[in-house]
């Protein structure tokens, strides 16, 4: 991923932020190069304040001094800026491969607006193009959730941690599972399927949640909505 490219999306998505904004700030390479931006325009006297994503978010929020805030601190989120794994023409997301998806749906739900910052690779036809669906579960059911979702098609591997200590473990204390199914023919039908079984928390399948989607290409952004 190209660093101008990641400061191309920045700034078209600055354009979209107002004073006296609450904003929800997504995870990943994206989002973390929006909320640097962020934190330049607010030294230059912008005044927002965010709901981050996950600890990461908040880690690079906090270094730019961005003020944050609590879902319990605020009644709305104005909007929400997050990155995509995934995006097909009709704005359905693959999300989660930052491990991050279950609080990234939460803060895009609460969003009045939710934008999607993403450069041109991660366009696909459909999802499970070029990524596998994370599917967030509860530790205890594990040991039987791994035989479930492969029996939906395909192979469900739980992520491994860091340096391959473990299994990964979410901001929430949950594991992951990737489920590698191909490109999905109705992902609504695979996403009913997936979060029947008890004990997943979350999948990363985002459907029908994007307003916008700023893509990055060719030296340009370009605006799908």
């Amino acid at each position: 991923m190209d660093p101008d490219d990641l400061d191309r999306l920045a700034d078209a998505a600055l354009t979209r932020v107002a004073d006296g904004m609450t904003l929800g700030l997504g995870s990943g390479r994206a989002a973390e190069a929006f909320i640097r931006r962020l934190g330049l325009r607010a030294r230059r006297g912008l005044a927002v304040q965010c709901v981050p994503t996950s600890t990461g978010s908040a880690e690079v929020a906090r270094r730019e001094n961005l003020r944050l805030v609590t879902l319990a601190e605020i009644d709305r989120i104005d909007v929400a800026f997050d990155g995509a794994d995934e995006v097909t023409p009709g704005l359905h997301l693959t999300k989660g491969l930052g491990g991050a998806l279950l609080r990234e749906r939460v803060v895009a739900h609460e969003a009045e607006v939710f934008v999607v910052l993403v450069t041109a690779d991660k366009l696909v036809p459909a999802l499970g193009t070029r990524a596998p669906v994370p599917v967030e579960v509860v530790p205890f059911a594990a040991p039987v959730l791994g035989r479930h979702l492969a029996a939906l098609g395909g192979t469900a591997a739980l992520r491994p941690g860091e340096a391959g200590l473990g299994p990964y473990m979410t901001d929430n204390q949950n594991w992951i599972f990737d489920l590698r199914v191909g490109p999905i023919a109705d992902p609504f039908a695979l996403d009913a399927k997936i979060r029947a079984i008890p004990g997943v928390v979350d999948t990363g399948l985002f459907l029908e949640m994007a307003d916008v989607v700023l893509v990055a290409e060719a030296g340009t952004v370009r605006t799908l909505s």
